[in-house]
C-alpha cells in the first residue's frame, strides 16, 4: 500500500519498444510508478484497500517475477537483502506478536485511522502510524 519510493530508479530503453501501445524510442528515460501499479484496478480487486488475504492461494510472489507486486524491485537490481528479509520476517513478527499486545496511540480505533498519504520524494502517511506495545 505504501511503497518507500513511489518511482523506481530511472531506466533507459535499450532499443525502440512498443509498451502498451506507446512507442518508446531507444535511449528514452523510463520511470516505473510502483505506487500506481499497486493501485491498478485492472490488476487488483479493491486496490485501495489493505487486504493481505488476497495473496492466500495466489501464485504471485515477491521475488520480482510478478510485476504487479515488486516490493523488493526486480531483475538484476533486485534488493540484495531479499533472502535475509524473507528469513527474518517470521522471527521478528512472531516475537513482537507473542511478546506484546498492541494499541494505537491516543486511543484511536483502527476504523478511525487516517490512511491518507503525503507525497514527496518518498510516500508517507499524512498522519504517522504509531502503535504502542502493551506488555502482556
Amino acid at each position: 500500500m505504501h511503497p518507500a519510493v513511489p518511482l523506481l530508479l530511472p531506466r533507459r530503453a535499450g532499443s525502440d519498444t512498443d509498451l502498451c501501445g506507446f512507442n518508446v524510442p531507444e535511449g528514452s528515460q523510463v520511470l516505473v510508478n510502483v505506487w500506481a501499479i499497486g493501485r491498478d484496478p485492472s490488476i487488483w480487486e479493491n486496490p485501495n484497500s489493505f487486504m493481505p488475504e488476497r495473496f492466500l492461494g495466489s501464485e504471485i510472489d515477491v521475488k520480482g517475477r510478478d510485476f504487479g507486486l515488486i516490493p523488493f524491485g526486480a531483475g538484476r537490481r533486485i534488493c540484495s537483502g531479499l533472502p535475509l528479509a524473507n528469513r527474518m520476517l517470521y522471527l521478528m513478527l512472531g516475537s513482537l506478536i507473542n511478546s506484546f499486545d498492541w494499541k494505537l496511540e491516543g486511543g484511536i480505533s483502527p476504523k478511525e485511522m487516517n490512511m491518507e498519504e503525503k507525497f514527496g520524494l518518498t510516500v508517507q502517511m499524512a498522519e504517522p502510524l504509531q502503535a504502542v506495545p502493551v506488555v502482556i
